[in-house]
């Protein structure tokens, strides 16, 4: 008689999500914000055949040692840079992720940090809520044109294009650069032109990441790299922290060329910490948000959702719908 799998999820999460893997086999719930550094799961490591993981989950081959059983780790996540694909594929250890379901949420947090930081908006706030606010004047907090600006966009997969669509209806002109080219046909309905790297960081008013995190991409965004930007653009991050040399943004942020910046994500973002640049922090030309991009309640309900029917799929089947192809 076959006995039910033991399956590990990292915390509490939204939705049914708990529910539909209850019907996969047999579950243990990690703590919020602990995760595969429960001790329970310390302890239990062996008898688990899949884990549901989170970004803060760091899932290595020390960890994947003491699991010996494990044939499956559901990510809650698009993005896999928490998992050593290699040592995974190594152990024979399929991996899945939740794409689609947070684009529109990530391409809106993305437009409103490009909002907040050209017509500095935060800034605005801290203004009025320290009484510095004292009557209107002309010169007070002038930022930067959005409509009919330029947006450069790195990294042109659903989120970029999803940026795109918003920026039509600003009338932007719009940028792109990624390995290749879309075909034609979708470049004139999302009204972008394909240019080189260079090309896109000297030529946008604006620019936004949506690359992931490769060693290809490790500081992308680097100090020669931001030196050729337009004087007072605008740089906005919810990619991955670690595609910008932060050091560089800071001293770009404070001498120029850039006049402002929109972070969601940061270079040195652990599974237990966040260290942010000093001298970044003190730019009060930036806006900062603490990793939300997907955080609308219908969009973590779906990620949710979609990691767990990866996983049922995976033991009733073996063909789970959404495997990173490593």
């Amino acid at each position: 008689m076959r006995s039910d799998p033991r399956i590990f999820i990292s915390g509490p999460l939204p939705g049914r999500a708990v529910e539909q893997v209850q019907e996969a086999g047999i579950v243990v719930l990690g703590k919020t914000g602990v995760g595969v550094r429960d001790e329970e799961f310390l302890a239990e490591g062996a008898s688990f055949a899949a884990i549901m993981t989170l970004l803060t989950d760091r899932v290595d081959a020390a960890l994947l040692e003491r699991l010996p059983a494990l044939r499956l780790v559901a990510n809650v996540a698009v993005g896999t840079d928490n998992i050593d694909l290699a040592a995974c594929a190594a152990r024979n250890v399929v991996v899945t992720n939740t794409p689609g379901v947070l684009t529109e949420a990530t391409a809106d947090l993305a437009f409103g940090l490009l909002l907040a930081a050209s017509r500095r908006i935060a800034e605005g706030d801290r203004m009025v809520r320290s009484g510095g606010f004292q009557g209107f004047r002309f010169d007070t907090l002038v930022g930067a044109p959005v409509h009919g600006s330029t947006l450069g966009i790195v990294g042109f997969g659903r989120i970029g294009q999803a940026m795109a669509r918003r920026a039509r209806g600003f009338g932007m002109h719009v940028l792109y650069t990624q390995r290749s080219r879309l075909n034609p046909n979708l470049e004139q309905a999302l009204g972008a032109t394909y240019v080189s790297m260079e090309e896109l960081f000297a030529q946008s008013d604006i620019v936004s990441l949506h690359c992931p995190l490769t060693e290809e991409t490790k500081n992308l965004v680097s100090a020669k790299l931001l030196s050729t930007m337009r004087p007072g653009s605008i740089l906005i991050n919810t990619a991955r922290g670690a595609c910008v040399d932060e050091a560089a943004l800071a001293a770009a942020l404070r001498e120029g060329p850039l006049g402002a910046a929109g972070l969601d994500v940061f270079a040195r973002e652990s599974t237990t910490s966040v260290s942010i640049d000093t001298e970044l922090l003190a730019c009060k030309n930036v806006v900062f948000t603490p990793h939300i991009a997907s955080a609308d309640l219908a969009t973590r309900v779906a990620m949710a959702e979609t990691a767990a029917k990866n996983l049922v799929a995976f033991f009733q089947d073996g063909n789970p719908p959404n495997v990173v192809r490593y």
